[in-house]
């Protein structure tokens, strides 16, 4: 066996942090397993059964394993219906879907979360320019700045809100920004609130990271339409590619017909040989989310012992697999991120170097050591090339992976740190 760790002393760092995270680590499997008999549930209520699995070619007529795949999504979702379909490449595919189908000239998009993902800003566009973003066909968007203490602003909204305001959407996950996450709980409220605003305002929630992570989901809540990726969360690992929209079965119906063609939405799509992946990843996922959030939990609770800033810390709730370390220095982030790709399954020898990517604004370092090209369920870290020079943390399939990717990442850190002279404890 090989003795890489050997410095490291892990069984006995290991042993301290996991004694101090274990009541933690406790309600995790509890939640798996109110999730996992939810699951469960859907597929014996619909039925699964090994013919569920052969896709099909071509238009995609008849494709049963499609219909039974949605409806089992609908039901836990507690949702009327759902699209779950590999032509949907990516969360930010399946949200600017939901926004496309959903929104027409004229009406106005109101985001009650602050500014959305980095990568969301092209698809809402700065005006009529040619692009076809949604500016690009005449649809008004402004957003919520939200409060002192970051918080979503519901006397604002009140403010802003006006007859033109079709959608109020909500981001649940912070993306690269320094706001938490908002909670089912936050939502919920939210939710309330805007019902006795506007009850015919269409409530729309990004959810790309937060599925079987609390108890509830925002369509249990009130939310009307939900989007996410099947290579983060509910693909349980499995998928390869995909995403899906829950909600109201007359929003589900629009983004249907903008995916495929009006009046063809629900009826076609092929879904070749990726059937059996779709249904056993989401039958899955309970466990492989339970397993990130015990992996990022330690995480946390290791690199605040090492004087590193966490959000959220080991010991708070939390509603998605994304976590934040603050790392203050360019060097240290690149060292970070190094750390968890020479941990890694593939590409394990790769020396990572920040790069610009498609869709933001800063060079973006990242560790993507996975099987799947952009699966956030596997394990990964990222962060853009600016102050205050932030990794985000997310996924793992295994807890035992994440643990060793993180001994790998904090011996890096140190490496760098005492060749600069620095001493962590002193950092902060």
């Amino acid at each position: 066996m090989s003795n890489w760790m050997t410095d490291w002393d892990y069984p006995q760092w290991a042993a301290a942090i996991e004694q101090k995270i274990a009541a933690k680590l406790r309600w995790i499997d509890q939640r798996t397993d109110i999730w996992q008999a939810c699951v469960l549930e859907a597929f014996r209520s619909h039925r699964v059964s090994e013919y569920h699995f052969y896709g099909t070619v071509g238009y995609g007529y008849h494709d049963v394993g499609r219909e039974t795949l949605e409806a089992v999504f609908a039901d836990v979702f507690s949702s009327e219906a759902a699209l779950v379909r590999p032509q949907i490449v990516s969360g930010t595919h399946a949200i600017s879907l939901a926004l496309f189908s959903i929104l027409r000239p004229g009406d106005e998009l109101l985001y009650l979360s602050g500014q959305p993902y980095d990568t969301l800003l092209p698809i809402i566009g700065k005006g009529r320019d040619g692009t076809g973003s949604l500016a690009d066909y005449g649809i008004r968007y402004r957003e919520v700045p939200l409060t002192s203490s970051l918080k979503l602003d519901k006397e604002r909204l009140k403010e802003m809100l006006t007859e033109k305001t079709k959608v109020i959407a909500i981001q649940r996950s912070r993306g690269y920004s320094s706001r938490p996450s908002f909670t089912i709980s936050e939502i919920a409220d939210a939710i309330r609130y805007i019902r006795s605003l506007a009850s015919d305002v269409l409530i729309f929630v990004d959810n790309c990271y937060g599925e079987f992570v609390e108890l509830e989901e925002p369509t249990h809540v009130g939310a009307d339409l939900i989007a996410g990726s099947l290579i983060k969360n509910p693909g349980g690992g499995l998928a390869k590619t995909g995403g899906y929209l829950a909600g109201k079965k007359e929003w589900i119906l629009r983004a249907a017909d903008r995916l495929i063609a009006p009046q063809l939405g629900l009826e076609m799509g092929a879904t070749g040989d990726g059937l059996r992946d779709f249904f056993q990843g989401l039958f899955l996922a309970p466990h492989t989310v339970g397993e990130a959030l015990k992996g990022i939990v330690f995480a946390a609770a290791a690199l605040e012992m090492e004087g590193f800033e966490t959000s959220p810390s080991w010991d708070e709730n939390r509603t998605d697999i994304v976590q934040q370390v603050i790392l203050q220095k360019p060097e240290w982030l690149i060292a970070f991120c190094q750390g968890i790709q020479s941990a890694s399954p593939v590409d394990s020898y790769l020396k990572l170097e920040p790069t610009q990517m498609p869709g933001y604004d800063d060079p973006v370092v990242m560790a993507a050591g996975t099987f799947v090209s952009g699966a956030s369920i596997e394990l990964s870290a990222d962060g853009p090339m600016r102050s205050p020079y932030i990794a985000y943390l997310q996924g793992g399939l295994t807890y035992s992976h994440v643990k060793i990717a993180i001994c790998s990442a904090i011996q890096q850190l140190k490496a760098v740190m005492k060749n600069s002279c620095v001493n962590i404890s002193n950092t902060y």
